[in-house]
């Protein structure tokens, strides 16, 4: 009873300080007026995501300056120690008010990033990383995926080879959100080829902008550029900044994955939001098999915030939650699919003839872009292996 009124009293915080800071949103859902987009990837270009990203970047300043951010955190780092869930309540709070929508180098800096460092890093690391990272003075994207690695991480093949105090990376990462705007990458990399794959891993923080780093965007089907290819040639990296052990930076990498498949549980709420209140508001009476998909996206949306609130649960309890992180995920695509699915069945060709009607036209961009999230933040495939070994004990597939 004391953590409920806690909560209770905390939120009603919450909603006083954001009252002093932002606009709250209409009474109605707004339906009609203001800004339709419901892009899963953005279609902006550089100077866009320049300019929008410093509008997130002031909000989230004004956040962590008044004790708002890092809500988690340990004062050391600029936060107040509070239950994990607490960051839960305060984002459904500010859900109530107009605030700069956050795009993904946000909760991965924030909320894979950061933790990374914080478990693996030096003292010296933590200290001039994390706070920085918290209050978004630095943005960090992952460089992760290689073209010839596929689902495969620890196939990796960039290199990073020892030059006394400092090593010498070399190599190709593809699919990075963010890359533009970052201050940091955070690199996987190949420091031994004469062990097993998964022990010659190592994990360097890169600044973006160093000599030898170069940035190319890659186009989607959506038209847009929200991913990158990043280039390492002859990049030095001291060795101050490399996070972790050498050699030990699988376990590294996986600390990042599992922060971002907890995360991706969220996905597509917003969309399938918005798709419930295009059923609601459309001018003809729905038919039965529209009734129906409606209600079964209703439904999928409820269930996935209930396993959001058991992922909750689980931090909580001081647990690292296991196949809810898999589950949520897989569950994430599959909503954002009947999304456009529910979309398609109510719009017809509305949703690909640009008439300017608002709510119509803008679709296209959930409808293009959901297919990537089965492959993003782990592949869908990955997941039910996962599922399978992991949680039903079933056999491992044989190696090659």
């Amino acid at each position: 009873m004391k953590s409920d009124m806690e909560a209770e009293e905390f939120r009603a915080k919450a909603r006083a300080w954001l009252a002093t800071v932002a606009r709250a949103r209409p009474a109605d859902d707004g339906w009609g007026t203001g800004d339709d987009s419901v892009a899963v990837f953005e279609n902006w270009t550089e100077q866009q995501e320049r300019e929008h990203t410093e509008r997130i970047r002031e909000w989230e300043r004004v956040r962590f300056d008044h004790g708002w951010g890092a809500l988690g955190w340990a004062p050391e780092f600029g936060g107040r120690d509070l239950p994990a869930y607490y960051e839960q309540l305060y984002r459904a709070e500010e859900a109530a008010f107009d605030v700069p929508r956050r795009t993904e180098i946000f909760p991965v800096t924030q909320q894979l990033v950061a933790p990374a460092v914080r478990i693996w890093g030096t003292p010296e690391q933590r200290k001039r990383w994390i706070p920085a990272m918290l209050r978004t003075d630095l943005l960090a994207c992952q460089l992760f995926s290689e073209t010839e690695a596929g689902s495969d991480l620890a196939a990796v093949r960039t290199r990073a080879v020892r030059d006394g105090d400092r090593w010498v990376l070399n190599g190709h990462k593809v699919w990075t959100s963010g890359a533009r705007v970052a201050s940091w990458g955070v690199a996987v990399c190949r420091t031994d080829p004469a062990v097993r794959k998964h022990a010659g891993i190592t994990v360097f923080l890169v600044p973006m902008d160093a000599p030898g780093v170069s940035v190319r965007p890659i186009r989607q089907l959506t038209g847009g550029a929200s991913f990158n290819e990043v280039y390492l040639d002859d990049v030095v990296v001291p060795d101050a900044d490399r996070l972790g052990p050498v050699g030990e930076g699988w376990r590294v990498t996986l600390t990042v994955l599992a922060a971002e498949r907890l995360d991706s549980g969220s996905l597509g709420l917003a969309n399938a939001d918005r798709a419930l209140a295009l059923a609601r508001h459309l001018p003809r009476p729905l038919t039965g098999g529209e009734v129906d998909a409606a209600a079964d996206l209703f439904v999928r949306a409820l269930v996935q915030r209930l396993i959001g609130l058991r992922v909750t649960a689980a931090l909580v309890a001081g647990r690292e939650p296991g196949a809810e992180a898999s589950v949520g995920k897989l569950y994430a695509t599959e909503t954002m699919r009947r999304t456009g699915d529910l979309v398609v069945r109510l719009l017809g060709p509305r949703v690909v003839a640009d008439t300017g009607e608002w709510g119509t036209f803008a679709w296209t961009e959930h409808l293009l872009g959901a297919p990537g999230y089965r492959i993003a933040g782990g592949t869908d495939e990955i997941q039910r292996n996962i599922l399978a070994e992991r949680v039903l004990g079933l056999p491992r597939e044989p190696s090659r």
